[in-house]
Parts: structure tokens; sequence; C-alpha cells
């Protein structure tokens, strides 16, 4: 029995070594295996240090990689307070160098910590202070690498583009919208010291930051500059509140070109205020659209066939009596008798009354709702508005007879042109973008492309096509005259809308407008203006607006090499004040004398000898200015 239990208590004792034994063999399994990378890197962590290097951040690059927001970089100061032997001495320097205070500068080099970012004094550095830092020479003071967001064009689509904190962090416009995938991943120079923060000298590890990814827009920079430049005009010859130029692709809903006054320098925003940083008007600002917005009632009213713009006639006495509420005709005593289409051409309120009775409320706001005003068109900026409509439980004839011609109600610029696009593109809605594609940095290999979105079918090709013709009737022969352009068919609308303040029309305030486009057949471009109160000039979008997007339509086409066509165009008629311009006749053919009668009026210069035209400029067959030189080359 004794032996018994002795052979128990060996065998128990054996047991629980085993026991001890399993449970030290698994612990070293766990520590070697396990958690051998967390235990590593702890380790690591307390004799390794590290100076950062920021990432670059992604570059915007316009439709052609033209950059509008890049890099550059610049130098920050870094402290490890362990290495640093007189922290007094050190403060002083440092602080003179950087005119900062002393104090702040000595907590900075006395924190108890592994490593210290001086911020903000010490960050983004120029070259001559950097180099006063360095050439103190100073044990535990490092000017690392950091990179710093700089815009070359400075004020150019400021509000699109938006701006960056002091690290690198968007703070509005894309720089806000597409911040994820503008940041990029910091790197570092890995160094090793011991326990009281000394370096050693063991071998640097350098971790190479990764850029951000690059996005490129659908703006056309040159014609980005060119609207900058009319808007700086307006500016200056007019002094308005506000002025807004957009300009969008039509068939697609790219926008090409977006700017508005006030503007900013993004390199610089801290120098603005709050208000003239953060409000993008194009797509913020919402106002009454005045007589652009009729654009809609007409397409709607063609769409449904309450009107034929050429046999139908109205009659314009000045004024339309609405449920006891007088609408005047801005014309005194009206325009008479006139066709639907003269109706269009003359802008004539009363004319689009009748429009808006023959849809009916639900009909004229069912088509409103499809063009997509009062919500937003879901463009990919921050800051969108939706604008206002009139609730349609709400809506008494009043109300119906002033939302026909755009009193009542308030729009977005984004709004009107997303909506008239599809009124002249054959009738498809399309949401705008701006951003085309996301490029991998180093290969600029496309990541991810934005296609156009078709948002819905709003009327017919037949009806968009009516549409284009009215329109383009208006600028050859009514109020959009002055957006007339030689050789080139131009549609739009004149709008002049009277503003309003605490609920009531102000006296002499106006938002004045034009929307305009060509091809008018085929378009390619919309344009879009509105200047807001301007001074010193009758206050009529015919004449303030229409000729700045002239201007723009002229660019455009020069940049985009849109040919010209007379084929369909409606033709002008000349007042006695305008510059007449005629049809170049082809002589390329003709003797030298058959060329010199067929050229009557103009001025001929000769090129080369002999007696037959083989080459005339400008291009024949196309409108010249009367009196215009002819360049003939002549040959045997």
């Amino acid at each position: 029995m004794f032996h018994n239990i002795i052979h128990t208590r060996i065998r128990f004792v054996f047991l629980v070594v085993l026991l001890i034994l399993l449970v030290i063999i698994f612990k070293v399994f766990y520590i070697q295996v396990i958690s051998y990378d967390k235990l590593s890197n702890l380790a690591e962590a307390l004799w390794s240090r590290e100076l950062p290097i920021t990432a670059d951040r992604g570059e915007i690059l316009d439709r052609n990689g033209k950059k509008l927001a890049t890099n550059i970089t610049t130098t920050s100061l870094v402290v490890i307070p362990n290495q640093i032997k007189n922290k007094e001495d050190t403060a002083k320097k440092i602080s003179t160098i950087l005119n900062s205070d002393y104090n702040d500068m000595l907590k900075h080099v006395s924190k108890k910590t592994s490593i210290e970012r001086v911020h903000p004094e010490g960050r983004q550095l120029d070259y001559d202070t950097a180099k006063k830092i360095n050439d103190l020479n100073i044990d535990g003071v490092y000017l690392v690498k950091e990179s710093k967001r700089y815009y070359p064009y400075n004020t150019v689509l400021s509000h699109v583009l938006g701006y960056v904190g002091i690290d690198n962090q968007g703070l509005s416009g894309l720089e806000l919208y597409y911040d994820s995938y503008l940041t990029g991943s910091n790197g570092a120079i890995k160094y090793f010291s011991d326990g009281k923060g000394n370096k050693l000298e063991l071998s640097e590890i350098y971790e190479a930051p990764t850029s951000g990814i690059n996005i490129q827009l659908t703006i056309d920079l040159d014609l980005q500059l060119a609207v900058e430049r009319e808007l700086d005009n307006v500016m200056s010859m007019y002094n308005p509140e506000h002025a807004i130029i957009m300009a969008m692709n039509p068939k697609t809903g790219e926008i090409l070109a977006m700017s508005s006054r006030p503007t900013f320098d993004s390199n610089n925003y801290k120098n603005y205020s709050t208000e003239t940083i953060n409000r993008n008007l194009p797509i913020w600002m919402t106002y009454e659209p005045g007589s652009t917005f009729k654009i809609a009632t007409l397409s709607a009213a063609i769409n449904e066939n309450v009107v034929n713009l050429f046999e139908d006639h109205y009659y314009d006495g000045g004024s339309i009596n609405v449920d006891g509420a007088r609408i005047k005709c801005w014309k005194a005593g009206g325009h008479g008798d006139e066709t639907y289409l003269q109706v269009v051409e003359n802008s004539c309120n009363p004319g689009f009354v009748t429009l808006g009775q023959k849809l009916g409320k639900e009909k004229l706001m069912e088509y409103i709702n499809n063009f997509g005003y009062g919500k937003k068109t879901g463009v990919d900026l921050n800051g969108e508005s939706s604008g206002i409509l009139f609730d349609i439980d709400k809506m008494g004839p009043v109300e119906l007879a002033t939302t026909s011609f755009g009193q009542g109600i308030s729009v977005t610029p984004i709004q009107q042109v997303t909506a008239v696009s599809s009124s002249i593109n054959g009738g498809i809605l399309y949401k705008p973008y701006i951003v085309s594609s996301m490029l991998e940095p180093e290969t600029n290999n496309i990541i991810k492309k934005n296609n156009p979105t078709k948002v819905r079918q709003v009327i017919t090709e037949e009806s968009s096509k009516l549409v284009r013709y009215a329109l383009e009737s208006v600028v050859a022969n009514g109020t959009g005259k002055n957006a007339y352009i030689e050789n080139y068919r131009v549609g739009g609308k004149t709008g002049t809308a009277q503003k309003v303040n605490e609920g009531k029309y102000m006296v002499g305030n106006y938002i004045l407008s034009f929307i305009g486009f060509t091809p008018a057949d085929d378009p390619e471009i919309i344009v879009y203006v509105a200047i807001d109160n301007p001074k010193g000039i009758t206050q009529y979008g015919g004449t303030v607006s229409a000729p700045i997007a002239k201007n723009v339509l002229k660019s455009a086409i020069n940049i985009f090499d849109i040919k010209p066509s007379n084929d369909g165009m409606i033709r002008t008629e000349y007042t006695w004040l305008d510059t007449k311009y005629v049809l170049l006749p082809n002589v390329v053919g003709m003797t030298k004398d058959e060329a010199k009668k067929n050229l009557k009026g103009f001025n001929i210069e000769y090129s080369g000898n002999g007696d037959k035209v083989i080459y005339e400029s400008p291009q024949p067959n196309y409108f010249v200015k009367e009196g215009s030189t002819v360049v003939l080359m002549l040959s045997n």
C-alpha cells in the first residue's frame, strides 16, 4: 500500500511537470511565432525613431492634361528633444530665425516626446529660413521635406478647385469632395536611438511616400481663361455685385468652364472672407431666372402640341389681365399682332402667359420638374442649392402666369444650363459632371472613368429641333441679336430678372442673363452668363450679357475648331448702326478681270503672276465685312 501511494505521487508530480513544460513550450511558440511581429514592433518602437516625409497630393488636371493644382516641395522643422543638449540656447537661436516666441520654442525643444513637429511656425519654410536653421548644425534639430499644394493659375477656377489646409487636407471644392482620392500616404526616414534618445550609428531606413491619385477634369483651361478674362472685363466695366459664367457640353453634361466674381486666390485663401471663398455661385446662388426660363415653357408647349409657332397668333396690347392682376409686356404698348415665333423672338411676357394657360399648371409643373428645377442636379461639387418652386396645390392663375415667364420662382445657374441643354440636345436631361477620370500618379493610367449619365427624356427630338430653331431666330431677329456671329448658327435667349429683397421687387436692380449655344442645328457648347446689378448701363440681358456670351462662344469656336456653316442659317436684318456683312463670292477658276467684276466693293490684293485665280482668302461663300480685303493668288 505504501508503494502504491509513492507511485501515485510520482505520477502526479510527473503530470504536473509535464503540464508546466507543455505550457512553457506553448508560450514560447506563441511568443516566437504568433506574437512575433507585434512584440518585435513594440521592441523596435522603444529604440527606433521616424522623421516624417509628407506625400504629394494627387494633381488636378484639365481635359488636356494641363496642371490646375500641383505640389511644390518645402521644408519643415522637427526636433528630437532628448538629443538637444542646450535647450535654452537652441530655443533662442531658432526663435530668432523664425521670428517666433522664445517661450513657445522652449516648450517645443523641452517636450517629453520622442519627436516634436514645430507647428505652425516651423511649417513650410522658405529656402533662406531653412538654410539658416540648417547652418546651426545642432543635434536633434532636423529639417524634413514637406509637400505644399500649389495652384499655378492663382484665382483661375478657384471655387471649383477649392483649397487645402496646412496639413494638406482638402477644405473646399474638389479638394474636399475628392479628398480621399487626392490624399497620399506619408513616408518616413527611420533611424535607431539608445534609451536616452541619442542617435545610434546604424543604417537609416527610407520609406518612400505614395502620391495621391490624379484627377482629370472636363474643364478646358483655354476656355476657362477666356471666361476669366470676360469676367474681369465685366467687373471693370460695370462693377456688378456678382457675375457668373459657365459653359457645358449639352450632349454629355461635361462642364467646360465655370467661374464667378468675387473670386479668390486658392494659394492665399486666408486673405479672403469665408463668404467669398465658400460660395461657388454657379451652383450655390439662387435667383429668379427671368426670361431664360421661358425656354422650359416653350419646350413644354411645343412638346404638348398646344401651339403652332408659325401659324398661331397672339395680339399683344402691352399687358394681360390674369385674375385681376395686370401683367405687362416690357415694350410699352406691346408688340401688336405676332406669331408665337415672334412671341419668342420678342420675349413677350403676355404671350408666354397664354402658353402657360394652354398647358395648365399640372402639365407645366410636370415639365418643370422633369427639366430638373427645384432639386439638386447632383454635380460632383460641394454646396449645391436646390432652388424654389411654387407648391402646385397653392398655385393659382397668377402663380401659373408668372411661372410661365420665370418670375416668382428661383433656380441655380447650373440648373438653368442643364435644363436648357436638354431642350436643345434632342430632349435628354443629363447629369452635369466636372471630373472625367481618376489617374494612377506614376503612369497616368485610368483607374476610374466617369461617363455621361442620362437622367430622362424630357421632350422629343422633333420638339427639340423646333426649340433650337426658335432660339436661333431669337438671336437672328429678336432680343438676342447681340450674340449673333457671322457664318455660325447661334441660338439663345435673354433674361432680365428684377431682384427681390424681403419679399419686394427692387427698383432698378436686375440680374441680366443670356444663355446661348452653337452650332444651333447641332449644339457642341452652351454658355450661360448672369450679371447682378451692373452699373452705368441700361439693364437688359440683351445689351449686357449677350455680348459677353458672344465673346465666350467665339473663343470656344477657335478652341474647339468648330467649323463655320451657312446651311439653314437664319439671316439677321442689319440696322444702319450695325457693321454689315456680305456674302463673299467664289472667284477661284475665274480670270483676273472676271474676279474683279465679281468682287466689286471689296479691296483686292494679288499674289503671284498670271491671269487665273487659283486661291482666294478669306474662304469664299461665307459672310465677311463690307469692304474687306480679299487676297487672290494668280497663276497661268
